[in-house]
């Protein structure tokens, strides 16, 4: 195991996650998330993308529909191996592992990186992480790329059991992996006036979107 629960939890259960989290038997969730994807493919139609946080790929597939190409990354092998897996089709796409938090200086290699993208990767970051993450981004992308950000929205009876808020107001909420054993992991449910205080000194052009299970937030690096 490494120092980073998250990504521990998330290489635990890589093989199960899609069955877990992605149920497309809820048909009100699963129209919400088409109708962001429908938006994110126009948006990003073109672009050179790095997607943080790929998990098995749901998104990448999105992505590369529309992308000129697209480097998926995440920090947990065992995720990037399902993803490359489910996206063996696709051309225009590069699997990497890489910490959404310590990105490499030449991600893009020769190719200049236009837009970010990170599906509900946001969430399970601590706030001094959501601040290093956008100072990352800020250094090794730079001014005016693209970043797109989508996350959940809390969902009484629904959403993971929210456990308690630490001292720097982060929300911790219990998982439970494919054995049924339980971890306390971030996830936090950021307001529209959090988000744009949060980014504001990193980012311009702010816009926020919200369904009933989720929320989008478009902006551009400073």
């Amino acid at each position: 195991m490494s120092t980073n629960p998250v990504a521990d939890f998330f290489t635990a259960i890589a093989d199960h996650y899609d069955s877990q989290f992605h149920d497309e038997a809820d048909e009100d969730r699963q129209d919400d998330l088409d109708d962001v994807a429908e938006q994110v493919t126009e948006l990003l139609r073109g672009h050179t993308v790095l997607e943080l946080g790929c998990g098995t790929g749901y998104w990448t597939d999105v992505l590369a529909e529309s992308a000129k190409s697209v480097i998926a990354t995440d920090i947990s092998e065992a995720m990037v191996d399902v993803a490359r897996e489910h996206g063996g089709d696709h051309e225009n796409v590069l699997y990497r592992v890489v910490d959404a938090l310590d990105v490499p200086a030449n991600i893009g290699g020769d190719e200049k990186i236009s837009a970010v993208f990170a599906g509900f990767l946001w969430s399970h970051l601590r706030r001094e992480q959501q601040d290093a993450f956008l100072a990352g981004l800020r250094a090794r992308i730079g001014k005016d790329a693209l970043l797109v950000l989508i996350d959940d929205v809390y969902i009484e009876g629904v959403s993971p059991t929210v456990c308690r808020t630490d001292a720097q107001g982060n929300t911790w909420a219990q998982f439970i992996d494919a054995e049924g054993k339980r971890h306390e992991l971030p996830k936090n449910y950021p307001t529209d006036s959090a988000l744009r205080k949060r980014l504001g000194s990193a980012v311009r052009e702010i816009k926020i979107g919200r369904w009933d299970s989720c929320w989008a937030l478009t902006c551009r690096l400073k």
